[in-house]
């Protein structure tokens, strides 16, 4: 992946989002909350559906025949998403204090969050073996040492990074995927990238990426799954903010005509 020329769209993107309405950049932004909280939730087995999450999140309305845990999984997610969002305005660094706080929300009427695990987790179907709780308060204190001295790091190998090592370190007996994903969203954002969301259908690849990280501590099949996923994003508001421009072009010389 080409990292100048995706920094070459985030500049397009910063320079010129003004030029979208509120009401679309808001539309936009609550689609991909919802179809993030969506992916990021069923990625870990919630049944709920696209539409459900819709009218769960956005309509506040109930869904039937779902058990409890997993209504809380879907607007827990989205809370959290929230949560980060308001950090970053904040201009907060991501450190070890507001993780344990994501994985609070994430974990509210569920479990007790916040708490690193004391038990032998694993993985089923994962060829790596993770952790033991003495391995990983040591990995765990590591991570949080190389997050700060890994912020020289390209902006997206810095999300991928933080993503593919916390969930290999895996420190809470539930929710490392979900707060993976968000901690990776929390570095793109904070670097005026786009957040990002695996759909559940490429999760094999995702999680092959992911394997490979765990496996050799090679990073870059995963970052160029990031990195395309980033890309793409990009893409959909420039091309929104260039029909924009045209659109106005047209005005202008429809007026002088």
């Amino acid at each position: 992946m080409n990292y100048n020329k995706l920094n070459e769209k985030r500049k397009y993107y910063l320079q010129n989002r003004h030029l979208l309405s509120d009401d679309v950049l808001k539309n936009y932004e609550t689609a991909f909350e919802i179809e993030y909280t969506h992916n990021s939730t069923a990625i870990e087995g919630n049944t709920l559906t696209l539409m459900e999450t819709k009218l769960l999140l956005e309509d506040k309305l109930s869904v039937g025949g779902k058990n409890l845990r997993e209504i809380y999984e879907i607007v827990n997610h989205n809370k959290a998403f929230a949560y980060i969002q308001k950090r970053i305005k904040q201009n907060k660094s991501l450190d070890e204090n507001i993780i344990k706080d994501i994985h609070s929300i994430l974990m509210e009427n569920i479990m007790v969050g916040g708490i690193y695990r004391n038990v032998d987790v694993y993985i089923s179907g994962a060829q790596h073996t993770l952790p033991s709780p003495q391995e990983m308060d040591i990995q765990i204190k590591n991570f949080y040492m190389d997050l700060i001295s890994k912020n020289d790091l390209n902006p997206v190998e810095l999300a991928a990074w933080a993503h593919a090592d916390f969930v290999k370190v895996h420190p809470f007996t539930d929710g490392n995927g979900r707060i993976s994903r968000l901690i990776m969203n929390y570095q793109l954002m904070a670097n005026g990238f786009l957040p990002i969301s695996m759909a559940k259908e490429s999760r094999l690849e995702y999680f092959k990426a992911l394997e490979s990280y765990s496996l050799s501590g090679n990073i870059e099949s995963f970052l160029d799954f990031i990195s395309n996923l980033e890309s793409a994003r990009l893409d959909f508001y420039i091309k929104t903010i260039d029909n924009c421009i045209a659109n106005k072009q047209n005005d202008k010389f429809e007026i002088k005509m």
